[in-house]
């Protein structure tokens, strides 16, 4: 076949293809215009140090709002399977008041499956929830590249609003998505 009879089926070149395609821009666009020099042994190691505490500052921030937010969002499952198992005959079959006169085997294993049921909406409830407030509270910004170690001369704000996460900036009402 011809090159005639590529192109009559509609094929296109190789390379004007991959012009159309965007490639990832480089990590910060500043940084790479100029080469950055390497910080000696001993002060990478404490940069390393350093960025390494603040990451895993941000990181202990992010777990502990997730743990409130899902303790709050499943507390509601929570409380009933703790008293399904508590007053159940085959489990823990305490002696307390309530379990004698009002739980009996049947209905603390109805508390026990209706638990289980409404705790799969009520995760993606609280998944929904850390999301948003993560995003909008910008804390997956808060994280610094390694690179701030090795290379001197990188900025630690990394974006322009100010602050070392950006969260000065305004919120950005042009940018909308759905959890």
């Amino acid at each position: 076949m011809s090159a005639q009879d590529t192109e009559d089926f509609g094929a296109e070149n190789p390379s004007e293809k991959s012009r159309m395609i965007p490639g990832l821009p480089p990590y910060d666009m500043d940084d790479q215009l100029l080469p950055r020099e390497q910080r000696n042994p001993w002060c990478c190691l404490a940069w390393t140090l350093v960025i390494g505490t603040m990451n895993s500052l941000v990181f202990l921030i992010n777990l502990l709002l997730m743990f409130v937010i899902f303790t709050v969002v499943l507390l509601p499952t929570i409380v009933v399977v703790y008293f399904g198992f508590q007053c159940h005959s085959q489990v823990l079959h305490s002696s307390a008041r309530y379990c004698k006169s009002i739980l009996d085997d049947n209905s603390s294993s109805a508390l026990i499956i209706l638990g289980f049921v409404i705790m799969s909406p009520l995760i993606v409830v609280a998944m929904a929830i850390y999301c948003s407030l993560a995003r909008r509270l910008r804390l997956f910004m808060c994280f610094q590249p390694y690179s701030l170690a090795v290379y001197k001369g990188g900025r630690w704000c990394r974006y322009e609003g100010g602050g070392p996460c950006g969260c000065a900036r305004g919120w950005n009402t042009q940018v909308k998505a759905w959890v």
